[in-house]
């Protein structure tokens, strides 16, 4: 989330700075904020109909897109591609959005949802504190915002990638609770069948002597 917030806060001065006052930078708030909600009606549907953990690839592309989207900031030297960009991020913003929550449920389940969602939060948190400052910091030094928004859109795309492999664990960890389970279980039905076995040994010599009485 640190491509998000740092356009967020750094887009209107990087607008004053390239087209000064000729253009109504506040536009492209408006186009974040509906097409942010715009996008978690779409996508919060969408994930209705994929199952399970796969999920996940919608994450993906949301990051995917935030990333590219905030490294194509700098490159927009006419106002109408920087509202194209603030659309399409903030259709994304609201994938990410919509699908957190989805997508803890599937791979920690229902007891332990609320304290990932709280984890991720609190890791979210940090980049959106620092990033800003940084943002500033860089622009003090170069004296523009391009760096930053280029820098901005590096760990979406890595956190993109990683995230691709989730799917994969977790099926594998599943298959391995999975053969957990039924070798409790075949170990289970052996010790029944010795059990049985053993009763049945100590219960023949009874019935024998009995018989020969």
């Amino acid at each position: 989330h640190l491509t998000f917030f740092n356009p967020l806060f750094k887009q209107m001065k990087h607008v004053q700075d390239r087209f000064g006052d000729s253009v109504r930078e506040e536009v492209l708030l408006l186009c974040l904020g509906i097409t942010s909600g715009i996008g978690r009606l779409i996508f919060g549907r969408v994930a209705d109909y994929i199952p399970g953990v796969k999920k996940v690839y919608l994450q993906v592309t949301s990051f995917f897109c935030i990333g590219l989207m905030s490294m194509m900031i700098p490159v927009c030297y006419v106002f109408g591609g920087l509202v194209a960009v603030c659309l399409l991020m903030g259709l994304f913003d609201g994938c990410f959005i919509c699908i957190m929550a989805p997508i803890a449920f599937e791979l920690v389940g229902a007891q332990d949802v609320s304290q990932a969602i709280g984890f991720l939060l609190g890791l979210m948190s940090i980049p959106m504190t620092v990033g800003p400052p940084v943002a500033g910091l860089l622009h003090d030094r170069l004296g523009t915002y391009d760096v930053a928004f280029y820098l901005a859109g590096i760990p979406p795309l890595i956190g993109g990638a990683i995230l691709c492999i989730i799917p994969w664990v977790h099926e594998r960890h599943k298959l391995k609770e999975r053969a957990k389970t039924a070798d409790g279980e075949t170990t289970e039905k052996m010790l029944e069948n010795e059990s049985a076995l053993v009763s049945d040994a100590a219960e023949k010599p009874g019935k024998e002597m009995e018989s020969g009485v």
